[in-house]
């Protein structure tokens, strides 16, 4: 292991967070067919452990973006790179986060998503930050956490981490 990870959740820790959100998907969506969206790429493992746990219909579907801005400031405008492809016009949504920082990039999915007519849009991400934003609400989320950059369980540092099955503060 690399000394420059903190753990701050093990594997089996992410595994009871997950067993949770998916028994609240299951007993919200009972009788419904929801469109899972995962973000690329940092929540392809959460998506998949959660998508294994759901006792119900639903399917899956993909988006990536990308923040731009000033180089030496925050990013200011979230960019689709990868669109879904699934019509979801009229069908119950779920985005599907590793981790809400501010709520900028789900601000921005949930206008993207609203402008295409869903019957109705919900977030779930498996980390929250301290800092959120206070008009942005995660209907299913496993844990707050605060300062720090995150790698492990699909989520990176520089593009590397991704395959660790734990979570980690990265102290470089």
């Amino acid at each position: 292991m690399n000394s420059n990870l903190k753990p701050i959740l093990s594997a089996q820790e992410i595994e009871s967070i997950v067993e949770t959100l998916a028994a609240r998907v299951n007993a919200d969506y009972a009788s419904k067919d929801p469109v899972l969206v995962g973000v690329l790429k940092g929540a392809f493992v959460f998506v998949a452990d959660l998508v294994r746990r759901l006792d119900i219909p639903f399917e899956v579907d993909y988006i990536q973006t990308a923040s731009y801005g000033k180089k030496t400031g925050p990013a200011t405008e979230v960019l689709i790179t990868r669109d879904m492809t699934t019509d979801i016009k009229g069908r119950d949504v779920i985005i599907v986060e590793g981790i809400v920082d501010s709520g900028k990039t789900v601000r921005a999915l949930l206008h993207y998503f609203n402008a295409k007519g869903p019957l109705s849009v919900r977030l779930c991400s498996l980390l929250v930050r301290d800092t959120l934003a206070a008009d942005i609400t995660i209907d299913y989320f496993g844990t707050r956490i605060g300062h720090g950059f995150v790698a492990g369980y699909g989520m990176d540092y520089k593009e590397h981490y991704r395959g660790l099955s734990g979570i980690y503060i990265v102290t470089d």
